[in-house]
């Protein structure tokens, strides 16, 4: 079989480097190279892209190799139906390699129509890392290797305000790039650099926080066989990934014109907030999914699609997201129940065996984080408890017991809690494991005791759950809190 290579697939390589990008991993190559490929295709945006290894150990030698190439297969569910695709992906012209050759990475800096920083060096990439200096090759950290690339374009350019960048940071942190940008300043003091050096970088460069969501299962080494009798030609990158794309980017109406996804079919969304968009993912998507762990492994299901095709159990996850968690959502109604539709078709993907024991992780900060706002903001606005989200809570704190019928359940927390949990499930009555659970700061942020009925429902929960299983527990569950019976 012939190698991937330009020539082999007759694809070329005239394209300017308009975006620098750091990393080279599965997420960044099956959704930001994706999305910019999609532009120079429907857009004519003509961006190449050049890859900065950001660690010393990376792939950057294997793209080289393949001259930038390598094949993305989008499977997934859209409006109900099994969709399969494959693309060649051909925008990236360059990779860097900052340990081996770092003034290649500095000659970036020169790139005439060079106008994007994009990166995703993982949650703990942007940091700061006080013993980086400006003369080292590289330094270690992403914000330093960003702060010396500025640096050089800024004396390069002299200085020249159509020279600046914008940074998209896609980072999976809250306001990733508000964190990026106070870094950069912290090297520009520390270094002692120039006044009029941290005016440009302030004017003259833009700085975009962002949400990105879809998940990249990456390389298929379980199915690779399959994926390589698809193509006619050696890939050593191969990239799997979902159908479903979003992202979005803080930016205004010049970044939408820097940008024209508008003129894509891509789901991109430039917006002066995306606060509300997060909340929304972190609320449905990732509420869903926290919600559904405990409860579903319980019922006795083992992924995320069997969770969702099984009659009690997806009819349970439903209503949980579109009864109880959109109604406490400040969006539009609609398209707050399109993108839980989108959702749903994400969990059913049948290609993506999302196991639920390896989303079980840390659980209960999840739950606080995910799950916990969307209840007290229904008890808020009805004046009345959520008898699925009640009832997940009740099985988040059964699950934390570790055992079911006989047999260890997943999970996998702080030590601490763990231990804490097991005291007190000693207790001898579910009375009082809810009341101990429930009035943990420490867990929940607040004493959640003081809320109305809450206590007692939850602890009448652990007990339908106890005698009666999930099924049938929470069916005489939910007609308790409709009579309003809520204490045992």
């Amino acid at each position: 079989m012939k190698r991937l290579n330009r020539g082999n697939v007759a694809a070329t390589t005239d394209l300017p480097i308009k975006i620098l990008q750091f990393g080279e991993g599965n997420f960044l190559r099956a959704f930001v190279d994706y999305a910019f490929q999609k532009l120079n295709q429907e857009a004519d945006f003509n961006a190449g892209i050049a890859v900065v290894q950001p660690i010393p150990q990376g792939m950057v030698s294997v793209l080289n190799e393949q001259e930038g190439l390598y094949t993305l297969f989008l499977k997934g569910i859209k409006d109900g139906k099994e969709v399969e695709e494959k693309e060649l992906i051909t925008n990236i012209v360059k990779g860097v390699d900052p340990y081996l050759d770092f003034d290649a990475y500095l000659d970036l800096a020169k790139e005439k129509e060079l106008r994007f920083v994009i990166s995703n060096t993982t949650e703990a990439g942007i940091a700061y890392v006080a013993s980086d200096t400006m003369d080292m090759a590289p330094p270690s950290s992403f914000p330093a290797k960003l702060t010396v690339l500025l640096h050089r374009r800024f004396e390069h350019f002299k200085g020249a305000a159509d020279k600046g960048l914008a940074i998209i940071p896609c980072e999976l942190i809250n306001y990733n790039s508000d964190t990026l940008k106070k870094i950069v300043f912290e090297y520009i003091d520390l270094w002692n650099l120039s006044e009029e050096f941290k005016n440009w970088v302030n004017t003259a460069c833009s700085f975009h926080n962002t949400l990105v969501d879809r998940i990249v299962p990456g390389y298929p080494k379980d199915q690779i066989d399959e994926y390589n009798k698809q193509l006619d030609y050696q890939d050593k990158l191969i990239v799997s990934a979902e159908t479903f794309f979003l992202w979005v980017i803080e930016g205004d109406e010049a970044l939408r014109k820097k940008l024209p996804f508008d003129k894509t079919d891509l789901d991109v969304k430039i917006v002066a907030d995306m606060q509300p968009f997060r909340t929304r993912k972190v609320r449905i998507l990732n509420g869903a999914h926290t919600s559904m762990v405990p409860f579903s492994l319980l019922y006795g299901n083992q992924t995320v699609k069997e969770s969702v095709d099984e009659g009690f159990t997806g009819t349970f996850i439903r209503s949980l997201v579109f009864d109880e968690i959109i109604p406490t959502l400040d969006m539009d109604k609609e398209e707050l129940e399109a993108f839980a539709h989108a959702v749903f078709d994400r969990f059913k993907n049948p290609f993506v065996k999302h196991r639920l024991a390896s989303i079980a992780l840390n659980s209960i900060s999840k739950f606080k984080v995910r799950v916990l706002p969307s209840l007290l903001a229904y008890i808020s606005r009805k004046n009345d408890l959520p008898p699925r989200l009640v009832f997940a809570f009740a099985c988040l704190i059964r699950f934390y017991k570790g055992s079911w019928k006989n047999q260890a359940l997943p999970v996998n927390d702080d030590a601490g809690i763990v231990d804490d949990m097991a005291r007190i499930w000693k207790s001898a009555s579910f009375d009082s494991v809810a009341q101990q659970v429930l009035q943990n700061v420490r867990y929940w942020g607040e004493d959640l005791t003081t809320v109305p009925h809450l206590k007692d429902a939850v602890a009448k929960g652990l007990r339908y759950i106890e005698e009666d299983g999930i099924q049938e527990g929470y069916i005489k569950f939910e007609n308790d809190l409709k009579a309003g019976r809520y204490a045992n």
